[in-house]
């Protein structure tokens, strides 16, 4: 148990109350727990502060709507009471003092595309000088100690305790992703950060932010609230808004180190070489010469890979050591994996590419590696940022030389709806001659495996790692590197 003052929180009616734990939901509300009321997308959890008391609750954490809307019940009851203008915020650094020590290293990654690559590497980097990290976001926790997540950032109070029981599990060294929704929440607030990371900016989530201003100002949020002053901006000077980035870094007085091809960047990427099991790449650090050989398919993945040294290099390694890892790294699953090969050499990726942006980024990175054709299998989720599809189709149609549009996660929308706005995209894009559409995603895809020739490469985009496909309330096992390792073997008389 824990008092108000210890959680760093003082109560409106200066009540001092012993804590037993921390929630968000009244329905598990426990006998001297301090409940978090938050404002929600469609309701207050203010309205559910009489049920935490009813249940036990000794405390109520809200802001002035939420005791306003309880004002009643809370005047009524001797419960404490902590109003505060940004409750999410006081949660999150509530958490941090309740369940404790974090890793002593910790470092995250924010950008629209390329944070779970990213994270990855920095895990894999890490784990090759023989230290224990873990990579946490969309694949849950990884490393040295495994553990199931919900949510690309979890919410405060799950974040926090994950973090305290990676401590007991012996890591030391912590690569987070930091999703705008996660940033806009509050959610890494109360983590000390090394160093922070940017990758890129492009269209995704404006169901949610409903502007790129909104959307580009929750992302800034990791460099100019949770990073400190004295931390490190590990930033991607490449993408048009890498600069501005950068620039916002400087003025708060954050060391900044640029990678990409930009001349100013420290880490300065400055030659790739590609052929069909991955490619060689010249780089500069800080002026001095260095060439690597990297196992990964994709040009952009020298931009994941410079970006996680730059980080790992950000919260104290040495840089040498560093760069002796890189020829070591392996693919991230789901992002630009290779599923299955065809007895005739050609080749099946799956990539979680959902944007149009990273479709297009996908497929004119696979171009160097294929000597032939590149097959595109595209869809978009549902209950989603609608603008995109008809973006997302455009991208492949103009990408690759055939593109069939299917189902992703339709989710509680009509998929031929989905589809219409995809396919859409891509006839507008001048797709007549070589766009698609078959609806089941399974038969795409062994429609796709049957078309690939010699020096052929299929890309399997949208699901990546995941391995269910949410339909309506359920979600049903599939798993697109499952599902193309059986139809080669299906086509190939193997099964």
């Amino acid at each position: 148990m824990k008092t108000l003052a210890e959680l760093g929180l003082t109560a409106a009616n200066g009540r001092e109350v012993q804590i037993t734990g921390l929630t968000v939901d009244s329905r598990n509300v426990k006998s001297g727990n301090l409940f978090a009321a938050l404002p929600g997308a469609t309701v207050h959890g203010g309205n559910f502060i009489a049920k935490a008391i009813e249940l036990g609750a000794s405390a109520v954490l809200t802001d002035a709507a939420g005791a306003q809307i309880a004002a009643d019940v809370l005047s009524a009851s001797n419960v404490a009471t902590i109003v505060a203008q940004d409750p999410r915020q006081a949660l999150a650094q509530t958490a941090s003092l309740w369940f404790g020590a974090h890793p002593g290293t910790v470092v995250a990654v924010t950008g629209t595309n390329g944070k779970t690559s990213v994270s990855t590497f920095c895990r894999q980097i890490w784990e090759e000088l023989g230290l224990f990290g873990v990579n946490l976001g969309t694949t849950g926790v990884e490393g040295a100690w495994a553990h199931p997540l919900k949510h690309t950032t979890p919410e405060p109070i799950t974040l926090h305790r994950v973090m305290a029981e990676a401590v007991q599990h012996g890591v030391t060294h912590v690569a987070m992703e930091a999703s705008s929704h996660g940033l806009d929440q509050r959610r890494l607030d109360g983590v000390v950060l090394a160093a922070a990371g940017f990758t890129n900016f492009t269209q995704d989530h404006l169901d949610y932010h409903k502007s790129f201003e909104a959307y580009f100002e929750a992302k800034m949020g990791l460099f100019t609230r949770v990073l400190s002053e004295d931390g490190v901006a590990v930033v991607n000077l490449d993408d048009p808004k890498g600069p501005e980035v950068a620039e916002i870094c400087t003025e708060r007085g954050q060391e900044v180190i640029g990678v990409g091809r930009h001349p100013s960047a420290r880490l300065r990427l400055t030659g790739q070489r590609f052929d069909a099991t991955g490619q060689d790449l010249l780089f500069e650090w800080q002026g001095k010469a260095q060439q690597v050989r990297l196992g990964l398919i994709g040009g952009f993945q020298a931009d994941n890979v410079l970006l996680a040294a730059g980080l790992v290099i950000a919260a104290g390694a040495e840089p040498a050591d560093v760069f002796d890892t890189l020829p070591h790294l392996g693919t991230v699953h789901g992002r630009m994996e290779l599923a299955a090969t065809r007895e005739n050499g050609a080749a099946v990726f799956v990539d979680y590419a959902h944007t149009p942006d990273a479709v297009k980024t996908a497929l004119t990175a696979m171009r160097p590696h294929v000597m032939g054709r590149i097959i595109a299998i595209v869809g978009a989720g549902g209950d989603r940022d609608t603008t995109k599809r008809p973006l997302m189709g455009a991208a492949a149609a103009q990408n690759a030389d055939i593109v069939i549009v299917t189902d992703d996660n339709p989710r509680s929308e009509d998929p031929a709806k989905i589809r219409a706005a995809v396919m859409a995209g891509a006839l507008d894009a001048g797709g007549a001659d070589h766009v698609t559409e078959i609806g089941d995603r399974a038969e795409a895809i062994l429609r796709a495996v049957d078309m690939l020739r010699p020096g052929d490469a299929l890309l399997v985009a949208g699901k990546g790692h995941e391995t269910g496909q949410t339909v309506g309330d359920s979600v049903l096992p599939f798993d697109d590197v499952e599902q193309a390792s059986m139809a080669v073997a299906a086509l190939e008389g193997k099964i």
